[in-house]
């Protein structure tokens, strides 16, 4: 492992902020913490006329713990359970769900369609019913679910073996996953039939109760795919008005079958080139001829510094398609994982950190920030937070006092500590001993075709038969 320091030692203010100096991390936080009603973190936010109750998100997941048939398991229901009583006002998504079964990233993954509405509306009512038992009320409670088609990343049937769907030959990725012909290509009729299917599904979102549908766009899945599209021919590539025609017929349909339901994206604000490990494990940017590499929304052309002309150009689309709710990520956990992912500890697919993951939260917190000022018409959420640990309420303050985000999303630190947005809003002690840390195994996890879960922290996961399947597994890495 690379010798950066791990945040747990980093115990008093001018600690961090003299490391964040050290390591040039421009990572602005608040010294002391608010709690109560006065505290910003605890201040509603209104979007499409629907005022939500604090500044807390939570994330979509991929679980890896469904039904072969894509239907919730008691596992998914304890996942959603836990968010319900999190605190956070805003559940963006809670589950990236495939629109349909070829469509899934794993083969546990959850599948809307008409046989599957009854299970997601039971997934839904199962969250709200334990936030109002936990909190009094779901009036300020703002939940949407994510759809989702996994692209040249779908493992539909086994768990490894991949059955991808792609746009265009890609000159890394396709050679990183062993994609050797023109079979895998998606034509411009197999996109307009994928289209209907996204437009079918987010009806069912709307039946099953939720208040919007989140069209994802990021994690280089097929959404995001479609941005990076520039060699693609036809209609769906090239252009930048080409390569957004998918969102933009998506939502006109959207519009005309379910009227009244809210729309998000979930968006790879910028990528880079792909990583991988060198000599001495520590990741490097893959090496392309000529130094050129246009794959990457919003990057410059050799994909390793930010551009954000396209990202601009997309928030703008979003305003004017009356799209308010927008989540910022960046990049991708298959091929660029510590842009995405800030850890100490990668997954058993990835690499050593080539840079300090607070170096990574930074950036995220910089271009969520860069897009905010940009786009103050938009009701923006940010990304990457869980790596902050003990400062995380501190960073949280900072940016939503000052105006860098509206929302603080949280992902792998609900899988550890689901309750630390009531603790925090509650000024009560952070517990340490239940922080995410970033061990990575609730994506070594389901990389081995395990369910996922967070094994080092929650008794739960630590009990359970696949922890010592999981501990076998690293093992022999």
């Amino acid at each position: 492992m690379t010798a950066y320091r791990r945040v747990a030692q980093l115990r008093t203010a001018d600690d961090f902020r003299a490391y964040l100096t050290e390591i040039g991390a421009e990572l602005p936080f608040d010294d002391e913490l608010q709690s109560g009603p006065d505290s910003p973190l605890a201040h509603s936010h209104t979007v499409h006329d629907f005022t939500i109750g604090n500044r807390f998100c939570v994330l979509p997941m991929e679980g890896w713990d469904g039904t072969p048939d894509g239907r919730p398991t008691e596992l998914v229901k304890r996942r959603w359970r836990n968010f319900g009583r999190s605190g956070a006002k805003l559940v963006w998504g809670g589950e990236a769900v495939a629109v349909r079964h070829d469509g899934r990233a794993n083969p546990l993954q959850l599948v809307l369609d008409d046989d599957h509405l009854q299970d997601i509306t039971q997934l839904r009512e199962l969250l709200v019913k334990t936030h109002e038992a936990q909190f009094g009320s779901s009036s300020d409670l703002f939940t949407g679910l994510q759809l989702t088609h996994s692209g040249r990343f779908a493992r539909p049937n086994h768990k490894t073996k991949l059955e991808p769907f792609t746009l265009y030959r890609h000159p890394i990725l396709d050679a990183k996953f062993n994609i050797t012909d023109d079979s895998t290509l998606m034509s411009d009729d197999d996109i307009s039939r994928l289209i209907d299917e996204f437009v079918h599904a987010a009806t069912l979102v709307q039946q099953a109760g939720f208040d919007f549908v989140d069209i994802k766009h990021c994690h280089g899945y097929l959404g995001h795919e479609f941005l990076s599209a520039v060699d693609r021919p036809g209609k769906y590539g090239g252009s930048f008005e080409n390569r957004t025609r998918f969102l933009r017929e998506v939502v006109a349909g959207v519009r005309a079958e379910a009227p009244g339901l809210h729309i998000g994206v979930r968006l790879s604000a910028v990528d880079c080139i792909p990583y991988q490990p060198g000599e001495d494990g520590i990741g490097v940017p893959v090496e392309v001829e000529g130094g050129r590499y246009p794959y990457a929304f919003g990057s410059d052309e050799t994909g390793k510094a930010l551009d954000f002309n396209e990202p601009n150009a997309f928030l703008k689309l979003l305003f004017d398609l009356d799209i308010r709710l927008v989540c910022i990520t960046v990049g991708s956990p298959y091929y660029n994982p510590h842009i995405q992912r800030p850890a100490l500890f990668p997954p058993s697919d990835g690499y050593q950190p080539p840079e300090d993951p607070l170096v990574g939260v930074a950036r995220q917190i910089y271009v969520t920030q860069q897009l905010k000022q940009a786009h103050p018409e938009l009701t923006i959420v940010g990304s990457g937070y869980s790596y902050l640990q003990e400062w995380l309420p501190h960073v949280a303050q900072h940016v939503i006092r000052t105006g860098m985000t509206d929302f603080v999303g949280l992902g792998r630190m609900m899988l550890s500590y689901p309750d630390i947005v009531a603790d925090i809003l509650a000024g009560n002690p952070i517990q340490r001993k239940r922080l995410c840390r970033t061990f990575s195994d609730c994506t070594t996890a389901p990389r081995n075709g395990i369910v996922s879960g967070c094994y080092p922290l929650d008794p739960f996961y630590k009990e359970r038969p696949e922890y010592d399947e999981l501990m076998a597994v690293k093992k022999n890495l």
